[in-house]
């Protein structure tokens, strides 16, 4: 068997059992619009201890070519998911996860549910108000400002508990 990061840890793992959830978090991920290899990448750096992981390694770990790891680690940098990393006079590119992944993630739906909000904003003033259109338009409107204070308040509360946490 190839010595993976893990082996190398201190603290035993069911190997079987991290396989099984990789598939198991890929699936699901893919289940709820993610692309397949794309989602199977991102659950195997989720679930490695090392933190990174090179695309040979990944390419070993989900029994697949290196170019099916190299589209899908193309994609997660694109989304911003995965951060691509090379040590000083290393030839191999090594991938990871952001740090506060899940804040950095939201905050660019963020930015999209603003863009959003604001083209609403323009369709109401090309619709009227008082129009069928401009109705539904503006109701989008308003939820999607809705949900911009409320994440707002949700970030902020995000990181008082992880203050808390000392992190």
């Amino acid at each position: 068997m190839t010595t993976t990061p893990e082996s190398a840890s201190s603290t035993q793992r069911d190997e079987d059992a991290v396989r099984r959830y990789v598939e198991h978090l890929g699936l699901t991920l893919s289940q709820i619009g993610m692309q397949r290899m794309p989602a199977r990448v991102f659950a195997a750096l989720m679930t490695t201890d090392a933190g990174r992981l090179t695309a040979a390694e990944l390419a070993d770990q989900l029994s697949v070519s290196p170019a099916a790891i190299s589209g899908a680690v193309r994609y997660l940098e694109q989304i911003g998911l995965v951060a691509k990393e090379r040590e000083p006079g290393s030839r191999r590119d090594h991938y990871r996860l952001f740090d506060d992944l899940w804040y950095a993630t939201f905050m660019k739906r963020d930015r999209m549910i603003t863009m959003w909000r604001d083209a609403a904003d323009e369709g109401v003033s090309a619709l009227g108000s008082d129009t069928p259109a401009g109705e539904r338009v503006a109701e989008m409107r308003d939820f999607l400002s809705f949900m911009i204070k409320e994440l707002n308040d949700m970030y902020a509360k995000w990181h008082e508990m992880r203050a808390e946490k000392g992190k």
